[in-house]
This record gives structure tokens, C-alpha cells and sequence, in this order.
């Protein structure tokens, strides 16, 4: 629970780095970002939102209302040790960067970082791929005749959902060591493969 609240601060400090937003905006972005397997409720960003402003992370402030409503709308904006609490997130390299729970928001966010940064990433999270593929395999070699077509059909399908993004990574890496620093970002694509969590 801790990790996934980590994970939506990260990636809110991300959001409102591009701009001020108001709750719904922050919350329809939020789900984009963590994809149809994650939706976030109101009941998951709001406690969110209170600690980052406890924190002096963001501030709020009203914006103008629209005719049809009495009620002013809250605005959302990152404070400057926001700013410097998302950098730093940012530039940390470690397993909780590549990580199921975290990898997808921190890429969505590689254009803020430093290319060694990112290489760092692609291959610790390709890596921790490499050892679950090595690990599902060993299992599926084990079990393929204790279970019946469906469950070895599921298993399969984990191993190539894994392969394909080992792929993909593999694909990112040679594409950040082969372009020049300055352009890096724009030449990476801006969405992959999500391996099936296992």
C-alpha cells in the first residue's frame, strides 16, 4: 500500500512539473498513465493529494468558476520543493525503479532524466525480467504435466508477455546508446509492453 501511494506521488509531481491541474484532469491523466489494469479512485488520489499538501509538495488554489456552478475549483500546482522532490525521485537507480509498480511512471517521465540515468533503468528493469522469464520457465518445464491446457496455455502466455518486453527494453537500450544525448528522448517511443505480473 505504502509503495503504490509512492507511486502516485511520483507520478502527480510528474504531472503537475507540465502545468497546474484540477483534481478530475489529475485523476483522467493518472489513469492514462497507469494504464486500464489500474484505475485510481477519487478514495486513493485525494489522501494522496492532502500529504503532498501537508508536505509542501503542491499547493492549491481556486480558479474562476464556470457559470453553472457555485462551488470554486480547486487548482493543483507543484511547490519548488516539489520541483525538487520529483527530480530527485527521478535520479534515483535502484530496484524500486524497474520495479512493476513504478517502472510504467517512471518512463512515462524519461524525458526529465539524464540518459545514464535511463539506460540504468531500461537494464535493471530488462535484467529483473530476464531472472522472472528464467524463473517461469524452470516452473512451466516442472509443472507442464501436472496441470491441464488452460493453466499451461496462462503459463505460456506469461512467458511471452515477459519475452516481448525483455525484447522491447533490449530495442530502448540500443536506441539510447546509439542516439545523440540532446535528442534522446524524442527518438525513444513513448509507450511498450507490460509484462503480465507473475
Amino acid at each position: 500500500m505504502a509503495r503504490r501511494a509512492e507511486t502516485i506521488e511520483l507520478a502527480v509531481l510528474g504531472l503537475l512539473h507540465e502545468g497546474p491541474m484540477h483534481g478530475y484532469e489529475l485523476r483522467k491523466r493518472l489513469n492514462l498513465m497507469l494504464g486500464w489494469g489500474r484505475v485510481l479512485s477519487y478514495g486513493s488520489l485525494y489522501p494522496t493529494l492532502k500529504k503532498m499538501l501537508r508536505s509542501n509538495l503542491i499547493e492549491e488554489t481556486t480558479s474562476t468558476t464556470a457559470a453553472t456552478s457555485r462551488r470554486p475549483r480547486i487548482v493543483y500546482q507543484v511547490t519548488d520543493a516539489g520541483h525538487r522532490e520529483f527530480e530527485r525521485l527521478m535520479s534515483e537507480v535502484g530496484p524500486a525503479a524497474w520495479e512493476d509498480d513504478t517502472f510504467d511512471i517512471r518512463f512515462a517521465f524519461f524525458s526529465s532524466t539524464d540518459m545514464e540515468i535511463r539506460l540504468r533503468v531500461l537494464e535493471g528493469r530488462r535484467t529483473r525480467l530476464q531472472e522472472r522469464l528464467e524463473r517461469v520457465q524452470q516452473q512451466l518445464q516442472m509443472t507442464q504435466k501436472e496441470v491441464d491446457r488452460y493453466a499451461a496455455e496462462l503459463q505460456r502466455h506469461g512467458v511471452e508477455s515477459v519475452e516481448r518486453e525483455v525484447r522491447w527494453l533490449s530495442d530502448l537500450i540500443n536506441a539510447e546508446r546509439n542516439t545523440p544525448p540532446a535528442t534522446a528522448p524524442r527518438g525513444i517511443p513513448t509507450a511498450g509492453p507490460v509484462a503480465d505480473q507473475q
